[in-house]
């Protein structure tokens, strides 16, 4: 919408799935996301840490419902979010210290951070099962 009395003729488009996001947009907002997921998620990590300090049996309760495909499943979301979001944080250090900050090595870097992660989601899931 425009404010009365403007003389902005630009479009407006408020369809968002048309939008075309370049790769260092799609990264950014991606390790934003991440963040929330993470903080979200740790409510799950503190009371699992909870569980397996309470007792024998308690520990062992956690264990087995661990080690469940479907435990290990979102595990296995946790560390990738994990990983994306540790790694996308050190490609902002590095950015900050003004390396890749230009378009053409920043989309590069972001590509490099997407390879990464996905490296690391396969090394998880090696690692799990």
């Amino acid at each position: 919408m425009k404010p009365r009395g403007s003389k902005d003729s630009r479009p407006v488009n408020l369809d968002l799935s048309t939008i075309k996001l370049p790769v260092t947009a799609l990264a950014s907002i991606s390790h934003r996301v991440s963040g929330v997921v993470l903080f979200a998620s740790s409510v799950l990590m503190v009371w699992a840490l909870d569980a397996s300090l309470a007792s024998q049996e308690s520990f062992d309760q956690l264990l087995s419902v661990l080690s469940g495909n479907t435990a290990k499943a979102l595990l296995w979301l946790f560390l990738v979010t994990f990983s994306y979001h540790a790694l996308a944080g050190i490609r902002h250090l590095i950015m900050d210290m003004g390396v890749g900050e230009d378009f053409k090595s920043g989309a590069l870097g972001a590509q490099i951070l997407f390879a990464a992660t996905a490296l690391a989601a396969i090394a998880w899931g090696v690692a799990l099962w």
